[in-house]
This record gives structure tokens, C-alpha cells and sequence, in this order.
């Protein structure tokens, strides 16, 4: 039996750092918007890169193993030297691989990470086999015998099996947490919400709750900047639609701004733990992954769960790559009690 088993991408990462990249704000009546851009036919010189696996399959079962979880996961990568190197990553943190589906078909995922100076970042991805995961490519034996599953971000053909699994999840009293990526929600709202209903955990960023809810963030001044004890209204009312669909806990990250929870009765706010930012890359996948893990650990400690996550998401920003930066649970105890100020508060 399995603590969990994810499933979701798994893609080879070149990371490209540069200061050359300009940040640009545009703002209209309802929305505000910011892009990364270069100077146009300029060739742009390179302050450093380097090549990870990643991909939130991959970055969330390494971090439930790291955090002492037996974990495997569910992901399909290709039959060359991209997918034997995600094998050995598989291997170095220990997560059970015989789940995973190589495609003599399609090529690994691969993704080009563009880093601005302020850590933040630009995808360019190629989905590969990632967007090919069949529904006869799932174990649904081991899904049977796990705890929990974790839904990572699908793309592509893959958004399509999610209704069969969690279908599955509910069927077999298993706990479903789910990651809503920008495909899912393409596949259309009532789609969405039929599989949103089975899962305990849904999770997703600003950006994605505005695009599912139909509701915009407005940009009012008052709200500029959130104050220690106020949630946008805007936010509030993404919370309440989607948890409206019977998920017992819907969080919304809202990166600098930390994260906002509902579990029906009670809204809950953390800010973003210190940290140096290098790379915001995986800090999504290591918040959500360590939220699961410590719902499993604290017996559904809502609380401690939000403020364990913020810790480990605020480490992976300071390295450079999705899977640096993890912590085991005495590592973020320690950070806590170095920062006895950092509490979660309600709403």
C-alpha cells in the first residue's frame, strides 16, 4: 500500500537565467497583467542555466517521499535519455516507479524556464507524452491501495481520464487532492465541477480560480495591497463557488500575497513565509504537495497544514530548480519556532 500516489507531467527543464528581461505591467478597467519581454532581434546574453527534471508528477512525488511518505507515481514519459534520466530522479528520492508508462510513441516533456531578476518566471513548454495518458495507462489496483491521490496539472489527451479516476478515488473511499491546471479548466465548468465534487483538496492559483469562476480580481485601491486581516471580496467569492461544489478544502494561491483557504465555515489567510527568491518555479507543487502530506500527518490540522506548506514553498524559492529547497517535517518545525510570529489568520 501506498501513502499516496500522484499523478500528472514529467518534462526535462532547461532553466535560463538573465537580467535582460524587462518586466511590463498593463492594467485595464477590471484586470492587471505583467509580462516578461526581451528586447526584440537582440541576441541576449545567458547568465546561467542548467537542466533539471520537473513537471508537478515529478516534483510532488519527490517531495512527499523526501517528506517520509511511501510514494509512486502515475506519469508517461518517452524511451530516450530524457525519460531514463527522470527514472534515476525517481530513484534518488526513493518513489516507487513501476507506475510509470514509457511511449515508444512520443518524446519526454521538455520545458524552457525563462528567470527574471525578480525570481519569477516564463514557461515555454512542450508537453510530449505528457499529453498523451490513456486511461489503460492507469493502475487503478495501486490507486485502490493507496491513501491518498494527488492530481497534478494534466495536459492535452490526459485532461480526459480525469473524470474516470476520480470517479474511481470517490468510489473506493480514497482521498483525492487535485491541482487545477489551465487544460482542465478549458475542458469546460460542468466537466470541472463533476470532478471537483469527489476530491477532499482543490487547489489553484489566482489566476486559474478567475479563469474556472468567471470572476475577476478587481484592481480597486483599497486592495492594492491585502491587509493583514482582509481577503479581497473578489477572492471570497472564488472561494465560496468552488467549495460550493463539496471539495472539504479549497485553497487559492496568490503567490507574494500567500495563500487563502475555505473548508465551508471558516476562511482562512497565510502570508507568504520569508524568503530570498531565486527561482519560483515548483513553489506551487511544493506548497500543495506539503499541504497534502501534512493534512495526512496532523489528522486534518487545516492550520499547522497551511503554515508547514508556506515553509517548504518559501525554501524551494530560494534555490534554483523545482525539487531544491525540500525540507522533512522536524526541518520546517525548526524554521517555525525561528519565526514565532508567522501565524495563519481568520476571516
Amino acid at each position: 500500500m501506498f501513502d499516496v500516489i500522484t499523478i500528472g507531467s514529467a518534462t526535462l527543464d532547461a532553466f535560463i537565467e538573465t537580467d535582460a528581461a524587462s518586466i511590463v505591467s498593463v492594467s485595464s478597467t477590471n484586470t492587471k497583467r505583467e509580462y516578461m519581454s526581451y528586447p526584440y532581434g537582440a541576441k541576449i546574453e545567458i547568465d546561467n542555466f542548467d537542466f533539471q527534471t520537473g513537471g508537478g508528477g515529478i516534483n510532488t512525488a519527490t517531495n512527499f517521499a523526501y517528506l517520509g511518505l511511501k510514494t509512486s507515481t502515475i506519469i508517461k514519459i518517452g524511451d530516450e535519455i530524457q525519460g531514463h534520466n527522470i527514472m534515476k530522479t525517481l530513484e534518488k528520492y526513493n518513489v516507487d516507479s513501476s507506475n510509470v508508462v514509457k511511449s515508444k510513441n512520443y518524446k519526454t516533456g521538455f520545458s524552457i524556464i525563462l528567470t527574471s531578476f525578480q525570481g519569477d518566471r516564463t514557461v515555454l513548454a512542450h508537453r510530449g507524452a505528457n499529453a498523451q495518458l490513456e486511461i489503460d495507462d492507469i493502475n487503478f489496483d495501486a490507486i485502490k491501495n493507496s491513501k491518498w491521490l494527488y492530481i497534478a496539472p494534466l495536459n492535452g489527451n490526459s485532461t480526459k481520464v480525469l473524470d474516470k479516476i476520480a470517479d474511481f478515488a470517490e468510489e473506493n473511499n480514497i482521498n483525492m487532492a487535485i491541482n487545477v491546471g489551465t487544460s482542465s479548466i478549458k475542458q469546460g465548468k460542468s466537466y470541472l465541477y463533476q470532478i471537483l465534487k469527489t476530491a477532499e483538496v482543490v487547489i489553484l492559483n489566482k489566476e486559474e480560480a478567475s479563469m474556472l469562476t468567471g470572476i475577476d480580481v478587481r484592481p480597486d485601491t483599497k486592495f492594492e495591497k491585502y491587509s493583514s486581516d482582509i481577503i479581497h471580496p473578489d477572492i471570497i467569492k472564488m472561494l465560496k463557488e468552488i467549495n460550493s461544489k463539496n471539495p472539504k478544502i479549497t485553497i487559492i494561491t496568490d503567490g507574494k500575497h500567500g495563500v487563502y483557504a475555505y473548508d465551508g465555515k471558516k476562511f482562512y489567510q497565510c502570508d507568504e513565509f520569508p524568503a530570498d527568491v531565486v527561482s519560483t518555479l515548483g513553489a506551487g507543487d511544493a506548497f500543495s504537495s506539503t499541504f497534502v502530506a501534512s493534512l495526512e500527518k496532523t489528522k486534518w490540522d487545516i492550520e499547522k497544514s497551511l503554515l508547514y506548506a508556506s515553509v517548504t514553498a518559501a525554501s524551494v524559492v530560494e534555490n534554483f530548480g523545482a525539487q531544491g529547497g525540500f525540507l522533512t517535517f522536524d526541518q520546517i518545525k525548526n524554521k517555525l519556532k525561528q519565526n514565532p510570529s508567522f501565524k495563519v489568520r481568520y476571516c
